[in-house]
């Protein structure tokens, strides 16, 4: 048996950043060091900081006033900043800046008169931090002209206020072919609504699929290590799926199965943009143990991106 590793795989500049974020709040401030929601979906990562001193908490009235907190990878809402800067939270933001790409965009269409479709997964903490992006009036209450659609089918069921004054946004963890047929649906139904100047999905999101689709030509298998709430692994097993291949996601290799393995000759191994390098390691050793000899590195596109931390965390004097 053959394992193929895909290229590239695993962290992006975006969930390396949060880290670090994270980590440098600890050794300047001493623990603990609040931050709301899982600041990257996986456990691993998640586990790993909570044993040096984080404390994941799900909303701001879990944390003591003053307490430094730190706003996950996939953004916050304006509403979640405002009740932090009212309890007198000090604030780091690990939101991935193109994330917060994708939130200027939203101010910009609304500023335009604009109602706002957002293309997402609901419940995911991005979409409700974008959506949470518009105004609210004096009486607390949200504008309702951002809307959220999932399939073509969410789009056909939909009804908006004015579709002559139209725009659309998109998650950037979400499938490139996905989200293609939801758009071709939206131009269908709104002839005139408009869209970013750039596409949203991130350059790691479309790196990482556009890897997958081709080593899973050469598979019979693909196994994608990635925990069971990241969007963007979850999306990687499914383009694989998508082209007819068995595929499975695991959090790491004790989630392995070797049944799975019976009478594969080529298993693809990629990783999500949130998952280490260590977990996909640990899933090479595994497959090794179950039969697998020859392991060959694809070539893929070289990723060099670096994001900067935030200024009020790296000019922060250190009280550890």
């Amino acid at each position: 048996m053959e394992l193929l590793l895909a290229n590239p795989r695993g962290f992006c500049a975006g969930v390396d950043r949060a880290i670090i974020i994270v980590e440098q709040a600890l050794d300047k401030f001493g623990a603990p060091i609040y931050v709301r929601n899982e600041v990257v979906h996986n456990k691993f990562v998640v586990d790993e900081l909570k044993a040096k001193g984080a404390v994941f908490i799900e909303e701001l009235d879990e944390i003591p006033a003053g307490s430094t907190v730190i706003f996950s990878a996939h953004g916050v809402s304006k509403a979640v900043r405002a009740e932090a800067d009212s309890r007198g939270l000090i604030a780091f933001d690990a939101t991935c800046p193109l994330v917060t790409k994708v939130h200027i965009e939203v101010a910009k269409m609304r500023k335009a008169g604009l109602e706002i479709i957002m293309i997402g997964h609901k419940g995911h903490p991005e979409v409700e931090g974008t959506m949470g992006q518009v105004e609210v009036d004096e009486a607390g209450e949200t504008f309702d002209g951002m809307y959220l659609v999932e399939t073509p089918e969410d789009v056909i069921n939909l009804n908006v206020n004015t579709p002559e004054k139209l725009a659309y946004v998109t998650q950037t963890t979400l499938s490139m072919d996905d989200a293609a047929t939801v758009i071709a649906a939206l131009k269908v139904k709104f002839p005139s609504i408009s869209g970013p100047k750039s596409d949203d999905i991130c350059y790691a999101t479309q790196n990482r699929q556009d890897a997958v689709k081709i080593m899973a030509k050469d598979c019979d298998l693909v196994i994608i290590v990635g925990s069971p709430n990241s969007s963007n692994s979850n999306r990687l097993r499914e383009v694989a799926q998508n082209q007819g291949i068995e595929s499975y996601m695991v959090d790491n290799a004790g989630y392995l199965n070797p049944e799975w393995l019976i009478g594969k000759r080529k298993v693809g191994v990629s990783a999500g943009a949130s998952a280490p390098e260590v977990l996909v390691k640990e899933v090479i050793d595994k497959l090794k143990s179950l039969g697998a000899s020859e392991v060959t590195e694809l070539q893929g596109v070289i990723e060099n991106v670096v994001f900067q931390l935030p200024r009020n965390l790296t000019t922060a004097k250190s009280t550890a």
